[in-house]
């Protein structure tokens, strides 16, 4: 039986207090049935590592580099990450695809550094639009699956889920019917499973991302294959983000 898993991605928002007061809101108006994170900008984790500790809610971030260390001006590492008590890291968002160039080989060298530190992580994959429209959404998406896993053992995958984001639905107020949502996630759990074997891919934990909010979460969590959400601006207000967290309540 998987677990349903939450994740609220912050981005480039809030300052120290909003998100002291976030978390202070969470921690005491939320209830933590299911599995819930938060991954807020970098200059907060060690802020937000106190107020969580020893609490339900996990520490995530949101990217880091592909070293451990050394002259990389502006980068964060994976051992400042650990050394800041973070549990998990969000690796190839679209955001970090499509406008800072990261391809799945990137990815990938992220992914196996993070396991080799013992990170957990939230694997992003999804289309564009124009990849949509022009029937590549299947091609695209078990290609960044073999790319980004490539290198990474079965019991690795005990430290990954996939979150599955259509571009074309990210911060746009469009959302992937739930039965399209599901269809590409049967995609991502067949293609687990072509690579490694049943067992891996019935165990897989794959988020949906892409505008999910309280009036919607339910349907999609309804699916078969949607085990979680991966939220982006809804995260940001406790009011939008506890009945996420608590959509089976």
């Amino acid at each position: 039986m998987r677990i349903s898993y939450i994740a609220g991605n912050w981005k480039m928002n809030t300052t120290k207090k909003e998100a002291l007061d976030l978390v202070t809101e969470l921690l005491n108006e939320g209830s933590f049935k299911n599995k819930v994170l938060i991954a807020p900008p970098y200059t907060l984790l060690d802020a937000i590592s106190n107020a969580v500790k020893g609490t339900n809610l996990i520490l995530g971030a949101q990217n880091m580099s592909t070293h451990e260390s050394g002259a990389h001006t502006g980068e964060v590492s994976v051992l400042m990450l650990r050394d800041l008590g973070v549990d998990t890291v969000i690796l190839g968002h679209s955001e970090r695809r499509s406008i800072y160039g990261e391809s799945d080989q990137i990815i990938n060298t992220k992914i196996k550094l993070a396991l080799k530190h013992n990170l957990n992580i939230i694997f992003c994959v999804g289309e564009t639009l124009e990849e949509r429209e022009n029937g590549l959404a299947e091609k695209v998406v078990t290609d960044q699956i073999i790319n980004g896993l490539e290198g990474v053992s079965d019991s690795d995958m005990d430290s990954i889920t996939v979150a599955y984001e259509p571009v074309w639905a990210i911060g746009t107020g469009k959302t992937s019917t739930p039965e399209d949502a599901d269809s590409i996630h049967r995609i991502i759990r067949n293609k687990i499973e072509a690579i490694y074997s049943k067992n891996v891919s019935e165990k897989l934990i794959i988020q949906y991302g892409g505008s999910v909010k309280p009036s919607n979460v339910k349907e999609l969590m309804a699916k078969e294959n949607i085990d979680g959400a991966l939220v982006g601006g809804a995260a940001l207000k406790a009011e939008t983000f506890i009945p996420i967290m608590e959509y089976n309540k």
